[in-house]
């Protein structure tokens, strides 16, 4: 066996999930484009739509964004109008993120992405959720908080 073989690019984990997540995510930009979204702010929406007032370490950690990635982020988001960002009530070193009146009524502007998005990816619906539970497993697997993402359900840690 050669001394580089480890080193050949089709014997890498990271470059198949590199290449297939920038094709995946790819698909969705002609679907984005109309809403004036990215794709990380999509998430952040998705995150949001299912449990508005997260605390800002809360969405990081669901969506594994730091918070050098997260915070401009948001601010780009509120200052569209989309989001508010506010003093949690009983801890004012916590910052909440909520969802305005705009930011909600995207949601049903955007409630048909995933199917269209879906139906340009040419992948079989059995081999999709197989791959889906095991990229799931991979960052589980690969969490500095053996009790998962949703582990801290509402704890809030200082910003």
């Amino acid at each position: 066996m050669d001394e580089y073989e480890s080193l050949k690019l089709d014997r890498q984990l990271c470059f198949p999930l590199y290449a297939a997540a920038r094709r995946v995510t790819g698909v969705y930009t002609p679907y984005f484009k109309p809403l004036g979204l990215t794709y990380t702010q999509y998430i952040v929406f998705m995150a949001l739509w299912e449990r508005d007032g997260l605390c800002m370490n809360q969405l990081g950690r669901i969506l594994y964004l730091d918070n050098g990635t997260l915070t401009p982020l948001i601010k780009k988001m509120e200052k569209a109008g989309y989001l508010t960002r506010r003093r949690d009530a009983e801890d004012e070193r916590m910052v909440r993120v909520y969802l305005t009146d705009k930011g909600r009524a995207l949601r049903e502007e955007a409630k048909g992405l995933p199917a269209a998005a879906g139906a340009c990816v040419n992948f079989p619906k059995e081999k999709a959720a197989q791959l889906h539970g095991l990229l799931h497993e991979l960052l589980d697997a690969m969490s500095s908080d053996t009790q998962g993402r949703e582990s801290d359900e509402g704890q809030c840690e200082e910003v």
